[in-house]
């Protein structure tokens, strides 16, 4: 789910096709350089505005929410989005769920069903913002579904927002936040929907955005003061991992700048996220075991939300084509050359960072 500061996506995600991505005769894109700094990349034609996107274990399709004419009309006024599979080509898209309004959703590693965020029964509370954390919609429900959207089953059941939501690596665990009278926390729960535990406990951050890492033991996600938000802007956010029970709370970034939305790579110790930088956000990928970071993208736009494919080769993001937070679209970089995929996998090490340290 995104979420950044107060009220500050007006406008975000009109759909703007833009000439930047070069297609062969077959109409397939092409990866092409458009930085000397960046690697190649290219953005996905004939889909609509999908920044947040997730990818399948095939590393060709993603999933994400997309605008759409049958959803619930955001409060910001136009379409709302709805979940759809689309393929990194755009050759393919169909959609998942048909009415509500939609948020963030994940590929179980079998490929047979998807996990995604819905307010499709509970369209008689208010519409809320999924930006702003102060009016979260409370009608955000948990479901799975066949890719196809058949045989859906709700696996939240209230009247809270739960949203970020992610599939561990084997299949039998989901993460996802939640949030309880105005506070947000980590929660995990059985792929099913059962056996529901609260993962992280604090009155003074804000916990979200929860990615299993491939032990499928620990978490990474990212973190906000109270105290911070709507004071500081950009809102300082922290990245941290954290074991599945609980223990184990490390923290990973420490320039009290603006860290967020953290993706592990398949290699298990490397990770994708995004950093504000003093005219624009950019992406980095950072390591879990030095604390390095390498800058991924260098533009004058806005760039957020990257995840890197099962395959280690390809990474998605979403780029603002042009001014500000308008015309976001989903580009895909090869970064098979930065050796992150599964080949080069390592055990998760529990010392890998410094312990979290509670006031």
């Amino acid at each position: 789910m995104i979420e950044f500061t107060r009220r500050t996506l007006t406008g975000v995600f009109i759909f703007l096709l833009i000439g930047v991505v070069a297609l062969t005769h077959a109409g397939k894109p092409e990866f092409k350089q458009a930085d000397p700094r960046e690697l190649p990349s290219y953005v996905i034609p004939n889909i609509p505005v999908a920044a947040e996107a997730y990818w399948a274990p095939d590393s060709r399709h993603l999933i994400a929410q997309t605008h759409d004419a049958d959803a619930v009309p955001s409060n910001r006024g136009g379409d709302g989005n709805l979940t759809y599979i689309f393929t990194d080509d755009g050759e393919e898209i169909w959609r998942v769920n048909d009415r509500g309004q939609d948020a963030c959703s994940y590929f179980f590693p079998d490929q047979k069903r998807v996990v995604w965020t819905s307010t499709r029964d509970r369209m008689d509370m208010p519409v809320g913002d999924w930006t702003d954390p102060d009016n979260y919609p409370q009608g955000g429900e948990l479901y799975s579904s066949d890719l196809d959207g058949g045989n859906i089953k709700r696996l939240t059941n209230n009247e809270w927002y739960e949203a970020e939501v992610s599939v561990s690596p084997n299949g039998e665990w989901i993460a996802f936040g939640r949030q309880v009278d105005g506070n947000m926390d980590i929660w995990v729960m059985r792929s099913d929907g059962s056996d529901q535990q609260q993962v992280t406990h604090t009155a003074d951050w804000h916990e979200g955005a929860p990615f299993f890492m491939q032990d499928n033991e620990h978490i990474i996600f990212r973190a906000w003061r109270d105290e911070d938000f709507g004071v500081v802007k950009p809102t300082p956010m922290t990245i941290f991992t954290i074991k599945k029970d609980g223990t184990n709370w490390r923290r990973h970034t420490f320039d009290k700048g603006m860290n967020w939305h953290p993706h592990p790579a398949p290699d298990g110790r490397h990770y994708v996220y995004v950093r504000a930088m003093e005219h624009n956000w950019e992406i980095f990928l950072g390591d879990l075991a030095t604390g390095e970071q390498r800058r991924l993208t260098f533009s004058d736009a806005l760039n957020i939300l990257a995840t890197v494919s099962p395959d280690g080769k390809k990474m998605n993001w979403g780029r603002s084509t042009g001014g500000g937070f308008a015309s976001i679209r989903t580009h895909i970089m090869d970064v098979s050359s930065l050796n992150i995929g599964p080949e080069n996998a390592v055990p998760y090490d529990p010392e890998w960072g410094e312990p979290m340290v509670l006031d």
